[in-house]
Formats: C-alpha cells, structure tokens, sequence
C-alpha cells in the first residue's frame, strides 16, 4: 500500500531541525526500499525547510502510521502536524525514475484537499513535468480525499494549474525539492 506523508514544520523549529537531520536521514534509509519520493518542502524564497515529504509504500495503515510518527524530527517537536493518507502511484514510477531527473527547473507540492466530488481523476495530459501523482485516499482507500503531486513548473500558478480549481475545498501549492542525503 501507498501513502503520501506531510510533516509540517513547527514555528521556530529550524535550528532543532537542523540538529536533527543525520538523525532523520538515519531512519529514512530503513525505508530506502520503499521511498517513492522524499524531500523538503521550502519557503517561498526556497531558502528555509518548512515541512518534509515521503511517499513510501507500506504494508498497512499501522506501518504508516509507525513510520510517521516514529520519525525523530516528529518525536523531538520538529512538527506542528502530519498529513498522512493512502496514495495511489498513478505514474507507476519513483522520483528517481522521473525523466527531468532529480535536479533542474522549479519544482513543487501540490495538495488538493477536501472531499467532495472527485476531481483529476486521470492523470493530467503533460505527465512528462510530473514527478509524482496520485490521489489521497482514506486508510481503507475507499474515498478520495484529494490530490497529491511532485511536479516540476516554470512559477507556483503553474504548477497549481496541474489540478483543476474548482474541484477541490482549497489547493496548496509549496516549493519542493528532491531530498535524501548529498551525494
């Protein structure tokens, strides 16, 4: 099973965050395996951490869960809250399977919330900026609760139009980039 995790961080939290990072890249290399996608999500001048993304597949709700709140940035209060649902890989790829490759051109989250009558069903026509995409679905992934995209765009108006406005009670759209230790 798929899920899209979003901790979001806590104001003031950089310098705590920044003690945990060895930390945090130790725990996530348990999920190597499993890691679809990872990386921070960045203010809007792309300089400050303001939340850490993982798409990881699971066994079960239960090791979403453990893997969410087991993190050490979540145990030590990095975070104000985590967004976790079921995702569906509608790309059937990884992050490092994406043709722009990890680097390059602007990249975004983009969240689609609120449920309703389902929207963006398909996967939109220009897949080639699409880093990752899938909806976000209850933990018996039976009701669509929005929306989640990686995508790579020229400016965040972009980059929301992946999704389709009025679909959705609000979108998010954060600057994003590819994450894991340096190379």
């Amino acid at each position: 099973m798929e899920f899209f995790c979003y901790h979001r961080d806590r104001p003031g939290s950089l310098a705590l965050r920044r003690e945990l990072l060895e930390a945090h890249w130790s725990y996530m290399d348990r999920f190597d395996k499993e890691m679809i996608a990872r990386g921070p999500t960045l203010s809007g001048d792309g300089e400050v951490p303001t939340g850490s993304v993982h798409i990881v597949d699971l066994p079960d709700p239960a090791a979403a869960r453990a893997f969410a709140f087991d993190e050490p940035g979540y145990q030590a209060g990095v975070y104000r809250d985590v967004l976790l649902r079921r995702w569906r890989n509608m790309l059937g790829r990884t992050m490092w399977e994406f043709p722009g490759g990890r680097t390059g051109g602007r990249r975004y989250l983009v969240l689609g919330l609120g449920q309703g009558r389902a929207a963006d069903l398909a996967v939109p026509p220009d897949r080639n900026e699409l880093i990752a995409y899938g909806p976000l679905l209850s933990d018996d992934g039976t009701s669509r609760l929005g929306t989640a995209a990686l995508v790579r765009a020229a400016d965040p108006e972009a980059a929301r139009a992946v999704l389709t406005g009025d679909g959705y009670a609000d979108i998010e759209v954060h600057n994003w980039q590819s994450g894991g230790r340096p190379s």
